[in-house]
């Protein structure tokens, strides 16, 4: 077999066969095919979509290009993760993962960093002292049997031609195409052998795809192609025109999700409705539970019989870090010594806030990278005092901004006053979750 041979059959338009996907994977994830080579093909992939069956058939090769988990063994559950296509302030994974594995189904979650303005899942582990994310697979099946649930990154074994492809789309400008996308994301989460999977895939200024049409194709073939390579799945597309919570950074966002997890359900009403809907999305595709209004209740009780908060409390001491944090979490995660008050100008509503301006503001602050080599700063951020929709008066202070450096704050501050509008009219009330694809 040829890689020339698979480029000219792929630019002629012509279906590929499982080998021909398994020979550009293998060949990606080993280097023993040239990378001009790869872009090629990458670009007659672009001119020439996928059919779904392709994608499908590309997203197993990559899987397989190098090991996978394997929870056979735990019988015990269903095993079931969630994958986000990235917002702002969306910590919505440090609490869902303990919560659902306390309602009834094994959660190995597997996260990524933070790059640009959205921020990674691991970064805010990693704002906890001496958290360990780097967790060795044997130790993951022992936490996943003991307490049904572990937090981890990517281990260099996993899907690894996906890292190899995923460059080279940025650089010959095929980074837009949707079968691509799809065999990227669901390449990982099938070689991390779970049952079932929730998507929720954003849409807004602050989302990768910011048009909701964009949003919606991208959700449907993402649950098709994960349908045909028989893993359950279902997506939820969720509004990311504003940040989610109060929170945007990654101590702060931590202190946030175990207050929401210890009950405080009207700290950040918009997190906390989309943490019990997807809470419930997950128990129902894993089959954990049946009916929606019970696993609805079901999620509801752990967070307030302290249940939820107790299994991140687990999870934490398993996995290196310090439980305290979850009984005394201002102690622990501390705000960037400098700050600045952003007060409103004059009365009126905050009639928006521009997730994607405000993201971009806290990595100015030194909360995200731009580069994967970027260190991250976990006391910078943002924490919204007001909400979009939320009455002001002149003087009332709209956020708080955190940096560790004066100039890196000024510069936060100034990009993050470009995010915020204050009009005379009360906007009109936005959903979280517009729609469910199944």
């Amino acid at each position: 077999m040829r890689m020339i041979d698979i480029i000219i059959k792929k630019r002629s338009n012509k279906p590929l066969t499982q080998e021909e996907f398994n020979f550009v994977a293998q060949g990606a994830a080993k280097a023993t095919v040239p990378d001009y080579q790869l872009s090629s093909f990458l670009m007659a992939c672009f001119l020439n979509p996928l059919s779904d069956k392709e994608t499908a058939m590309f997203t197993k090769a990559m899987a397989h290009s190098g090991g996978r988990l394997d929870f056979k063994k735990i019988t015990k559950l269903p095993k079931v993760d969630k994958h986000s296509t990235g917002g702002v302030g969306d910590g919505i994974s440090l609490a869902l993962a303990p919560l659902v594995a306390c309602a009834g189904a094994a959660v190995p979650m597997m996260s990524g960093r933070g790059l640009g303005h959205t921020g990674g899942t691991l970064d805010k582990l990693e704002s906890m002292k001496n958290f360990n994310v780097r967790v060795p697979v044997k130790d993951i099946y022992k936490q996943i049997q003991k307490l049904n649930v572990c937090m981890f990154g990517q281990t260099s074994d996993l899907a690894p031609a996906d890292r190899k492809l995923y460059s080279l789309r940025d650089a010959s400008g095929s980074v837009e195409s949707r079968p691509l996308i799809v065999a990227s994301i669901l390449s990982k989460k099938y070689a991390e052998g779970v049952d079932s999977l929730l998507m929720d895939v954003k849409y807004g200024s602050g989302a990768f795809m910011q048009k909701l049409e964009d949003s919606r194709k991208l959700a449907r073939a993402l649950v098709t192609t994960a349908k045909l390579l028989g893993i359950k799945c279902r997506a939820l597309i969720t509004y990311m025109d504003q940040p989610l919570g109060h929170a945007i950074g990654n101590a702060s966002e931590m202190r946030q999700t175990i207050e929401i997890l210890k009950g405080n359900k009207n700290l950040a009403p918009d997190f906390y409705a989309l943490l019990v809907e997807e809470a419930t999305q997950m128990l129902l595709i894993s089959g954990a539970q049946k009916d929606a209004k019970k696993a609805r209740k079901l999620v509801e009780e752990k967070i307030a019989n302290g249940q939820a908060a107790a299994k991140l409390r687990e999870m934490i001491k398993w996995q290196g870090g310090n439980p305290a944090v979850v009984d005394k979490p201002a102690v622990y995660f501390k705000d960037a010594k400098l700050n600045y008050e952003l007060k409103a100008d004059k009365n009126g509503y905050v009639e928006h806030i521009d997730a994607k301006t405000a993201g971009c503001a806290a990595v100015l602050l030194g909360a995200g990278r731009n580069t994967m080599e970027d260190a991250i700063d976990y006391g910078a951020g943002i924490w919204l005092n007001k909400k979009g929709g939320e009455p002001v008066k002149k003087g009332d202070v709209i956020a708080t901004i955190y940096a560790s450096d004066k100039k890196r704050l000024e510069a936060g501050v100034a990009l993050f006053k470009t995010a915020v509008k204050i009009g005379a009219k009360k906007p009109a009330a936005y959903k979280i979750v517009k729609e469910v694809i199944k």
